[in-house]
């Protein structure tokens, strides 16, 4: 059995090599999908999603605990750029995503990589960081039975984290030199 420059194979006749990659692409390509479908759906149906920003952002679905009712903005024009600041952002993760699993497609392992770990690092900032830390908890969103967004988060925060590691899973040229 002979091996080529991409392909490693495995005593038993696996390309484990490719098999990452494959792995990498297609986690990066569902994710590319996602948040396309995503910023596509905040910027055709623009309205649905604002309403759900401005009632995170106002806190008037909460507790309303005196403590922490401070930290409400109830200002429309800050609520409105704050959701179209949300969808730049997923529309230039999307870019960046779906121009990473191209890469993967055309077996440009070190770039495609390195592109998908920057799109999945924005996905987990906008959903770890913006929606789980400081919608869930800043702006108390797990309080409210309504404008509760922390589940749907918490499942792309953890599917993107999935990704990102298999994205950084040794790939073929960490196999070439231990060989």
């Amino acid at each position: 059995m002979t091996t080529t420059p991409t392909t490693a194979t495995t005593a038993t006749g696996r390309t484990s090599g490719n098999a990452v990659a494959l792995a990498a692409g297609v986690l990066t390509g569902i994710l590319a999908l996602y948040i396309a479908l995503v910023a596509l759906g905040n910027i055709t149906d623009f309205g649905t999603n604002q309403q759900f920003v401005r009632h995170v952002l106002a806190m008037d679905t909460t507790f309303k605990d005196d403590d922490l009712m401070w930290r409400a903005i109830t200002s429309t024009a800050l609520q409105d750029t704050a959701y179209v600041a949300i969808i730049v952002w997923e529309t230039v993760a999307a870019l960046v995503l779906i121009w990473g699993t191209y890469l993967w497609a055309r077996r440009r392992d070190d770039l495609a990589r390195r592109l998908s770990t920057y799109g999945l690092l924005m996905l987990l900032l906008l959903f770890g960081a913006g929606f789980i830390a400081i919608g869930g908890e800043w702006f108390a969103m797990w309080q409210s039975k309504t404008w509760n967004g922390l589940d749907a988060a918490t499942r792309v925060f953890l599917l993107s984290g999935v990704a990102l590691i298999v994205n950084q899973l040794p790939g073929q040229r960490a196999q070439d030199a231990a060989s």
